[in-house]
């Protein structure tokens, strides 16, 4: 009877590498491919190019390959003790970094019964994330980046946006990694484009005083430079027959979603709130401009958020309950509920209510003022889309006023080097310069 050799893979992207591994696990056996499922790519890296059904069509039919089966997550453990391979046959690539202590799992597993950890020496010069950094820096269209958020709120629990407001905000975000669990990498989901930020960074006050067709520009030039979906702010949506239109250029250009909010008049920022004088607009209104803009759309993947301001507003809890069900009844894709409550236990009660609906589209936060609570207490309370709103332009002023001051005071820029990152790292890193 032939040995059976297990062998984990994403195979989202395959290359001889790979076939390495599948070679030497066939001289052993029949090899068995534990296929990620795509909930679990998307843990550790990102959306799969592939759906799993069309990574186990590509697998299966390799002739080195016996069988396909079902990996739920990262960890190997349920497929080795159910399965009980003979061996497993992995490249030597995983002894060290973020795979290390998954390695150190996968041996405990092969012990408990008898069975053997075999290593491939990594194939020199080949490497999935090399390969897959090579695909973004080519781009992506406009189709695909659209329906990545759909996508991401179907593989993961809850997703993080930051704020936007320069192809260089947007390279942050792009890029930026961080360890979690000794071997899980996060990173944020996508961008918000945010109307604050974007006219901010122009110098212009946040009542909507910089025109679509500017903050186009700015999304266009992000686009060019960066992979993730975008969220985009599009306050109040102004009249309905505009928005119609602001909808198709979103959708045409890649936006996944717009965000538009209940409020009527010369919009003012929300964390003013009755600080300035404000007016919310009708439930029924507000609902004929989310049919409309609907009805203008021309795919599935675009999304339409109706933000509620009533909590804002103080116009009370039923009142926010009762609208966030008429913009979902005229087909809103999702709800933002915006709070200014720094114990945001508004918040908790309209999400727990929120829940109650099974109304199976996401409920968006804004934590910018209950900043206290953590992702995980947020997800756990219904949200599954949080957005840091205005962070990166925040942490942007004080650092450029901090060097200003310090070459005006000390009439030379040597003591403001230790807070600037060096020429060489900037030129490294956008490619090309």
């Amino acid at each position: 009877m032939r040995k059976t050799v297990y062998v984990g893979m994403a195979a989202d992207v395959i290359h001889p590498g790979h076939i390495n591994v599948l070679k030497k696990a066939s001289e052993l056996g029949d090899v068995i491919v534990g296929l990620l499922s795509d909930e679990a790519i998307a843990s550790y890296k990102r959306v799969p190019y592939m759906s799993w059904d069309d990574r186990k069509q590509v697998v299966e039919n390799l002739a080195l390959v016996h069988k396909v089966v079902l990996q739920k997550t990262l960890d190997y453990g349920d497929n080795i003790l159910s399965l009980k391979p003979d061996y497993l046959v992995h490249g030597d690539d995983w002894k060290k970094g973020v795979q290390k202590d998954t390695r150190s799992k996968v041996i405990e597993y092969l012990s408990s019964y008898g069975g053997e950890l075999i290593e491939v020496p990594y194939t020199i010069g080949i490497s999935s994330t090399q390969i897959q950094q090579e695909i973004k820096r080519n781009g992506i269209t406009a189709d695909e980046r659209r329906s990545s958020l759909k996508k991401l709120l179907g593989l993961k629990d809850y997703l993080t946006f930051l704020d936007l407001h320069t192809p260089l905000s947007g390279i942050v975000i792009e890029n930026a990694k961080a360890i979690e669990d000794g071997n899980k990498i996060v990173e944020f989901d996508g961008m918000w484009a945010s109307s604050l930020t974007d006219s901010t960074s122009r110098g212009k006050p946040d009542i909507e005083a910089v025109d679509f067709s500017s903050r186009a520009i700015t999304l266009n030039e992000v686009f060019e430079v960066t992979t993730k979906p975008v969220i985009y702010d599009g306050d109040t949506g102004g009249k309905t027959e505009h928005f119609t239109f602001t909808v198709k250029n979103l959708e045409r250009i890649g936006v996944s979603a717009v965000v538009i909010e209940d409020k009527v008049g010369l919009k003012r920022n929300s964390l003013h709130g009755n600080d300035v004088e404000q007016f919310q607009e009708s439930p029924e209104k507000f609902c004929e401009k989310i049919i409309a803009g609907k009805d203008a759309q021309a795919s599935d993947d675009f999304m339409i958020i109706a933000r509620i301001e009533s909590l804002i507003l103080e116009k009370g809890m039923d009142d926010a309950k009762l609208r966030a069900e008429k913009y979902l009844e005229a087909g809103a894709d999702g709800i933002l509920i915006h709070s200014r409550q720094q114990d945001g236990l508004e918040i908790k009660e309209f999400s727990k209510y929120y829940k109650q609906l099974n109304a199976n589209k996401p409920l968006v936060v804004v934590p910018t003022s209950y900043n206290s609570y953590t992702e995980e207490q947020l997800f756990q309370n219904g949200a599954n889309i949080i957005i840091y709103a205005n962070h990166l332009l925040r942490a942007s002023y004080p650092a450029m006023v901090k060097t200003a001051m310090s070459i005006l005071n000390n009439k030379r820029s040597k003591e403001a080097d230790d807070s600037l990152i060096s020429i060489k790292e900037i030129l490294n890193l956008i490619p090309g310069t």
